[in-house]
């Protein structure tokens, strides 16, 4: 085990981080990919669903801004990722014990999986508070940002393949509702076990600039806040992403309904939906990263927000043919539509490093994951609510979905506007090595 550990330790920074992102997102996948379907199992209606994603992100309003004032303050922020990750290992564990528990049963688990993902956000937080301090942003640099952000995606969309499609074959190969709880209650038992791992692997990565850390004070407040409202290249992103995240958000829970109540999907079709998608990231991933260094990160975001844009027709062509063929060529759409994705999940980030005041880093990245979580909380419940005032029957849902996918139109043509209008044009990152 010593040798394993050291061995891991001397590996560069990228495998460091492809590291992390397996082992997170692995356990994220098995615990919430498939969590609508084990609070359908344990008894959830349309109500409990659209609280899975509203519980857990309307409490973490009230902990983002304090969390990010708190991780600036900190001379370690590795600390906070680690704290971070053994708490969601805890509260995963639990919700999956949740179907033992008697009376109320949804209630707990819908308690404990809202903490597991606010402990999460946590992590995801000081995760990007601490990544510059560790990861040069120096382009000439052999791991700076963009390579291994890409490496990291790299092995983020292996586990998104693999794992969902494992998942998909093993709840439909058992036959039993008992068998089918006991099966995702393993799934979180092991996503737990993933965080551990991680926050056992996380204390071995080490700042090489560490930030200053601010005090906590009233000044010290009121200087972020300053800065926050006069940085207009920050304040116009945050709003730009905000819309663009909400037409994305829209349609989560509705995506799942249109999947499972129109197009019949059991587990395994209904797993390929991920896989899918992962796939058309996978095989555009390098072709992405490398664009990054003719197009600079923010211009190509656009591409991610038009190629989503066509995420919607696939809801609305599926459900409109017979079953025999709906959900085929829903997967078949739902491919294409992934294909610039891979830009949202390289680029947003660095896009969001560069409009970032450096002193308060933390600080702006929690007051702008405080206003996509606020997004996040309230766009389900709107989108389901957008569908029940349509009928909330298949017509409602095709006229629900028509008006996301205009709307995600939008979201890039003004994207691509504030690109040709920034004072400060993108700055071309080098190849990978």
């Amino acid at each position: 085990m010593a040798k394993g550990r050291t061995f891991i330790i001397r590996q560069p920074l990228s495998v460091r981080y492809g590291i992390d992102g397996i082992l997170v997102t692995g356990g994220l996948s098995l615990a919430a990919n498939n969590n609508n379907l084990f609070a359908q199992r344990l008894g959830a209606g349309d109500f409990h669903l659209a609280m899975l994603q509203f519980l857990p992100q309307i409490i973490m309003l009230f902990l983002l801004i304090p969390s990010g004032i708190l991780a600036d303050s900190l001379k370690n922020k590795r600390v906070m990722v680690v704290i971070a990750l053994v708490c969601s290992g805890i509260f995963f564990a639990l919700a999956g014990g949740a179907a033992f528990i008697p009376l109320h049963t949804i209630y707990f688990f819908l308690v404990f999986l809202a903490i597991a993902n606010i402990s999460n956000g946590m992590y995801n937080l000081s995760w990007q508070g601490y990544f510059p301090e560790v990861v040069s942003a120096n382009p000439e640099a052999h791991e700076n940002r963009n390579n291994v952000l890409t490496f990291r995606a790299r092995m983020v969309m292996i586990v998104n393949f693999s794992v969902p499609l494992v998942v998909g074959v093993i709840l439909t190969a058992i036959t039993s509702h008992e068998g089918k709880v006991a099966a995702h209650q393993a799934f979180y038992g092991l996503a737990a076990v993933m965080y551990f791992s991680n926050a056992f692997h996380f204390r071995k990565i080490k700042a090489t600039q560490s930030a200053i850390p601010k005090g906590i004070s009233r000044t010290e407040m009121k200087e972020a806040v300053r800065r926050m409202v006069k940085n207009k290249p920050f304040m116009l992103f945050t709003l730009l992403i905000l819309f663009f995240h909400m037409m994305w958000q829209a349609d989560w829970t509705l995506y799942f309904i249109g999947q499972a109540n129109y197009l019949y999907m059991n587990e395994l079709m209904l797993s390929m939906g991920p896989v899918t998608a992962t796939a058309a990231q996978l095989i555009t991933l390098k072709f992405w990263s490398k664009n990054n260094v003719r197009q600079g990160v923010d211009k190509p975001l656009a591409y991610g927000m038009f190629s989503l844009a066509l995420c919607p027709l696939a809801i609305i062509i599926g459900v409109s043919l017979p079953l025999s063929v709906g959900p085929w060529v829903f997967l078949v759409i739902h491919f294409i539509g992934h294909l610039g994705f891979a830009n949202i999940a390289l680029n947003l980030f660095q896009s969001l490093l560069k409009v970032v005041d450096e002193e308060y880093r933390s600080f702006f990245i929690s007051v702008y994951t405080c206003v996509i979580t606020l997004s996040n909380a309230l766009m389900p419940v709107a989108g389901v609510a957008v569908y029940r005032a349509f009928g909330g029957n298949r017509q409602g849902l095709i006229y629900t979905f028509f008006i996301m996918f205009i709307l995600r139109i939008l979201v890039g043509i003004l994207w691509l506007i504030r690109c040709k209008y920034a004072n400060k044009p993108s700055t071309a990152l080098p190849s990978e090595a």
